[in-house]
């Protein structure tokens, strides 16, 4: 086996990390459906309208999800008062219903905040990664 000088040798692994850094960048295997860009794309349009559905529902289930709350109560406590077992299991309803409401409220706040955090930190990570491409070395190579 003949002895590579290091002048060859470092030519040799420069080549083979060029040749992999290449493939690894340039290259992004299609899946079936999928686009196959490589890009993370962040349609703010689609999120934004998904964002707003969150939080109408969030608004609808704060008064509509509420609103036989008095009623049921009324008529539990009615029942309950007459000595009908139904009366408990009513109100027991009315509770359980009560709490599911507020778990779905609470939802749609965490999803509608969650979307609207991350279109706005998007789009501050796009403004800061321009900025430090505008006054970096490398902007001027690739003009």
């Amino acid at each position: 086996m003949d002895a590579m000088s290091f002048d060859e040798e470092w030519s040799a692994a420069r080549a083979t990390a060029t040749a992999n850094v290449a493939m690894r960048l340039n290259h992004v295997p299609v899946e079936p459906g999928g686009g196959g860009g490589g890009d993370l794309e962040l349609n703010q349009d689609h999120i934004g309208a998904i964002g707003t559905e969150a939080y109408k529902l969030h608004s609808r289930l704060q008064t509509d999800g509420k609103h036989a709350a008095t009623a049921t109560g009324e008529a539990a406590g009615a029942l309950t008062k007459e000595g009908f077992a139904s009366g408990a299991a009513l109100m027991k309803l009315n509770s359980t219903w009560e709490s599911q409401v507020k778990t779905l409220v609470a939802a749609c706040a965490n999803i509608s905040n969650g979307l609207n955090y991350s279109v706005k930190s998007h789009a501050m990570d796009e403004q800061q990664l321009h900025a430090d491409f505008t006054t970096s070395a490398i902007d001027k190579y690739l003009k």
